[in-house]
Order: structure tokens, then sequence, then C-alpha cells
């Protein structure tokens, strides 16, 4: 490793590690006060509370990583530039490509973090996360869940939900009983699947067991279609805050868990683009790197240096809106669960890749 290379590392880990935790901080602080309220009318003590948010910090670093990484380059090739530092070494026949290589190798280590983290750390933290604001927060500890298997009770009713697609907001595998006094069973829907519609789920191949008590036996109803209020409060909205996400699973634990439902003949299109965006969503640090480094060398920059973090933060700000379009097109079946992810990246690739042949 070259004196300029160990030289450019230095700055950047300054300015990596100096942006990440004023974010983090920020993130802490905003995210506990807009939920004191929240906060305030559970049994939750308020040093939990912050524990609940201090849980959700990995899967924040894992998200903005890639912004830092845009911004600290900017800043390090930005005051390069500014201090006559380009200009040297450029004078001195040294390439830009030559200059990047550094940050391409940082870009590289960190993506690797971002996945190890979303492998191990993320998944448990949130996992915590999420357990502290159903049950502790909520207070809905009425409510199991093994998956994305949801078991609800109240007094003498237990729903039983298979599967829910909290994008498509449909739920599949839906068992619905009701209990007498006596715990004997009173009435039972079997449904295959439904949807939320004109405040009732609206069930497909319903099957309905309802006891008569002049027969001792049960009648059996069987419908194509039917409304069913399902009580409990279950309505989609609900039912988002109650499955175990993607962001409880890392990426083999995912893959896994799409080859479960697609077994059991569910669609699993919505868990199968969050699983490859586990994989593409890191590969934007070299991305941002690349990015970065063409933007903190433009002359604009050299002159006004503010001008080009702003630059940094547009480039940032554009990508999540691109990235979150892609993955919403591959939710609806428009793009291929496997290039909704990636579309995003092969855009921005070539963006930034043609932005620096051109600084060159």
């Amino acid at each position: 490793m070259t004196c300029l290379h160990r030289y450019w590392l230095k700055e950047f880990a300054k300015y990596f590690g100096i942006i990440q935790t004023v974010i983090l901080v920020l993130f802490v602080v905003i995210d506990y006060l807009s939920r004191m309220d929240k906060f305030l009318d559970s049994d939750v003590s308020m040093i939990q509370a912050f524990w609940y948010v201090v849980l959700k910090l990995p899967f924040m670093f894992i998200q903005l990583t890639p912004a830092a990484i845009l911004l600290a380059t900017i800043a390090v090739f930005g005051l390069m530039n500014k201090n006559n530092e380009l200009t040297a070494v450029k004078s001195s026949g040294i390439s830009v490509y030559f200059l990047v290589k550094p940050a391409l190798a940082a870009s590289v280590v960190l993506m690797g973090v971002m996945f190890f983290m979303g492998e191990s750390l993320v998944p448990l933290s949130m996992a915590k996360a999420n357990h502290i604001r159903q049950n502790e927060i909520r207070n809905q500890d009425n409510i199991s869940r093994n998956r994305n298997d949801i078991w609800i009770k109240s007094q003498n009713t237990m729903v039983h939900i298979r599967f829910f697609d909290p994008v498509q907001q449909t739920v599949a595998g839906v068992c619905a009983t009701t209990m007498g006094d006596d715990f004997t069973l009173v009435s039972r829907i079997d449904a295959g699947q439904g949807r939320y519609e004109l405040d009732q789920w609206l069930l497909e191949d319903v099957v309905e067991q309802t006891y008569n008590p002049d027969t001792g036996d049960y009648d059996v109803v069987l419908s194509d279609m039917k409304l069913v209020d399902l009580g409990m409060g279950l309505v989609p909205e609900n039912l988002g805050q109650l499955v175990r996400t993607s962001d409880e699973m890392g990426f083999f634990e995912l893959k896994a868990y799409v080859d479960k439902v697609k077994s059991e003949g569910y669609d699993a299109t919505t868990y199968q683009v969050d699983m490859h965006g586990k994989a593409a969503f890191p590969f934007i640090c070299i991305i941002m790197a690349l990015t970065g480094a063409a933007t903190g060398m433009r002359s604009f920059v050299k002159a006004n240096l503010p001008a080009g973090i702003g630059v940094g933060v547009v480039i940032a700000f554009s990508y999540w809106v691109m990235y979150g379009i892609c993955l919403s097109m591959g939710y609806a079946g428009v793009l291929p669960a496997l290039a909704a992810p990636w579309a995003a990246n092969i855009i921005f690739l070539c963006a930034g890749t043609i932005f620096l042949i051109n600084t060159e």
C-alpha cells in the first residue's frame, strides 16, 4: 500500500466515522422523542424504551452506510481538490483511477461488514426490538407467532393465519374457531385465502361448520367467497405489525423461508424480492464510492465544497427513490424478483462509471 493510499484511507475513516456517528445519534434522539407518547401510554420504563431504540441501530447502520460512504468520499476528495493536492498528484502523472483504488477497497470492506451484520446481528436485534414493541409497548401478549404463522386468541375465539403477505395485504390458510363456555366447538371457518374489503375479510374457498343443538351435529356450508368479520382488530395494518419481517431474517434464513412458503403453495414474491435485496443492497457501497470520487474531483467542488456535499445528498436520495420504485415493481410482479433489487444498482453503476470517466 502506497503512502498516498494510506493517507486517503486515514482521512476517509475519520470522516466516515464522524458522519455515521452524527446520523445515528440524531436517529436515536428523534426516534426516542417521536415515540415518547407511546412509551408513556405503556408500562415500559424509559430505560427499556431507550433500549428498544438502541436495538435498531445495527439495522440503521446498514441502511446509512452507503450514504456515509458517498459523503465521506466526497469530503476527502473535495478537500484534496480544494487544497490543490489533486492537482499535484495529477501533475505527477498519477491517474484518477489510481486514486480511486483505496475508495473501492474501503467500500468492499464495508460491503462485507454490511452483509455480515445482516446475517448475524441485525436479525437478532430487530427480533428483540419487535418483541418489545409487540409485548411491552403494544401489550399484544395474546398473539403468538412462528415465522409467519399467527395465532390470535380473544376470550372464546381463536384465529390461526398460516401466511400473511404484508405487501399485497392478503392472508392464506385461515382457520377461525369459536368455543362455548363448556369448551365445546361452536363454529369453525376454514379458508384458503382472503383479502380485506369493505371493513371485512373476503375469504375464498370457505368451509364453514356450525354446531346444531337440535341434531347434535355440525352443519357444513361450502362457499366460493364469503365476507367474514374475524374481529379482534384483524386489519392488514395490524397484521403487518405482527408477522416476522424480512429484517428479522438473514439472506440464507430468508431463502429457506421462501422455499418453505413456495412448497406450501403460497405466493412468495414479496419475500423473494426482499431476499435478493439483501444481496443487492450492500453492492451499492461500490457504486457510492465511484460516484463520490467523481463528484469530489469536479472543478466546482474546489471552489464550493458544500455544493459537492449537497450533490452527494441528492445522489443518495435519488438512489433511495429509485431503489424503492424498483422494489415496488418487483412486489407487484412488473419486474422479476431477481431483477427488481438489482435494477437501481445497474442504473447507478452505469451513471457513476460514466461520471468517473468524464472526470478523468
